[in-house]
């Protein structure tokens, strides 16, 4: 060992001596208080864990990594300044500084880490609408960051009056730079807003080939899974100046069809009209609050028309499809016990006998 020494310069030599004694007493002392905090922690996520609250699982949960960085960060600050010092024989001013910096680092991260587990906390109780829950987050995670970045400028000795001058000339630069970068970012702060859909909603727009299920709805555009499985990326700035329909938050399905009769049957519409009509009155997935209606619609060129026209309770596609079935086949059953049938396209030909030459014209 004291070979090693007699290698090393004078200055080195009081470097050496330094970090021997300061060091690796902060060394030390940190791994004592980083001890000492996970006794600390285990006794208090005991603690919650009893507690009805949640909220206290989660603040702790956001603490327990942060603190941890601070303990070891913090003694390090204090070690570097201490071997710099050393080396330049004189104090750092900044040193101060970044140990603000440190601490403003820490408490931003231990807020983002709050709030993302406060989101998963709410968004897994499913009593909130997930849309609204995604966007306060992004909203308090962007409020705290532009915080944090204001106060480490500050640390540096930016002045922020200045700074934020600067911003608003700088600011309108940036607007016409970036213009549709911004229209993106406030096209979905309206989606936020208006809340024309949500994540989950089945949406199409008859003014472009958008239909499908929205996935998620970012600061720049909204990520819609189509039918087919396929993703569609649409930039938010689009949804201001398109018609969007979103199907999800229909109240009822409607069953509109046309049912053919038979000519022959005319008799035996109005019956059958009476019969259909009560049928859907008393029929369990159909909403007899709506507008129903039965009635002889028309003379087509083989039926005579009769519209169907009414409402399902339920708007669960799948589930429509069931009860349409169910109504059409109820139809055709009331149709038959009538002793009516349905029509099929049918020509009837006319022949004069005369002219097809079986009957004898005196003229001949």
């Amino acid at each position: 060992m004291n070979q090693i020494k007699s290698l090393i310069p004078t200055s080195w030599e009081s470097l050496y001596q330094q970090l021997d004694t300061n060091v690796v007493l902060l060394t030390a002392a940190s791994l004592i208080i980083w001890l000492i905090w996970r006794v600390i922690y285990g006794r208090l996520e005991a603690l919650v864990e009893r507690t009805t609250i949640h909220w206290d699982n989660l603040t702790l949960q956001a603490l327990k990594t942060p603190v941890s960085a601070l303990i070891w960060s913090w003694p390090a600050t204090i070690s570097i300044g201490f071997l710099l010092q050393q080396q330049m024989g004189s104090s750092l001013d900044w040193l101060s500084t970044v140990k603000l910096i440190l601490v403003i680092a820490i408490f931003v991260w231990f807020i983002m880490r709050l709030i993302n587990n406060a989101e998963e906390y709410v968004l897994a109780q499913k009593k909130r609408d997930e849309t609204t829950v995604q966007a306060v987050a992004k909203v308090a995670r962007l409020f705290f960051l532009t915080i944090g970045a204001l106060t480490i400028m500050q640390a540096f000795g930016l002045s922020l009056s200045g700074l934020l001058t600067f911003g608003g000339v700088g600011g309108l630069i940036v607007g016409l730079a970036a213009k549709d970068l911004l229209s993106n970012f406030f096209g979905g702060m309206m989606i936020y807003f208006d809340r024309p859909f949500k994540v989950g909603d089945w949406v199409r727009s008859p003014d472009r080939q958008i239909e499908g299920t929205v996935e998620r709805i970012g600061w720049r555009m909204t990520i819609i899974r189509t039918f087919d499985k396929r993703p569609l990326y649409v930039p938010n700035s689009v949804f201001s100046n398109i018609v969007v329909e979103n199907p999800s938050r229909m109240l009822n399905r409607r069953i509109y069809e046309t049912v053919g009769l038979r000519y022959d049957d005319g008799s035996k519409v109005e019956k059958i009209t009476q019969d259909i009509k009560a049928m859907l009155e008393n029929h369990p997935d159909i909403d007899a609050n709506q507008t129903l209606i039965v009635n002889l619609n028309g003379f087509g060129a083989s039926s005579l028309n009769v519209m169907v026209y009414t409402f399902t309770k339920t708007i669960n596609w799948i589930r429509y499809q069931e009860v349409k079935q169910d109504v059409l086949l109820k139809i055709m059953a009331i149709v038959a016990d009538n002793g009516a049938d349905i029509a099929f396209p049918t020509q009837t030909l006319k022949i004069d006998p005369i002219s097809a030459g079986e009957v004898y014209s005196p003229n001949q």
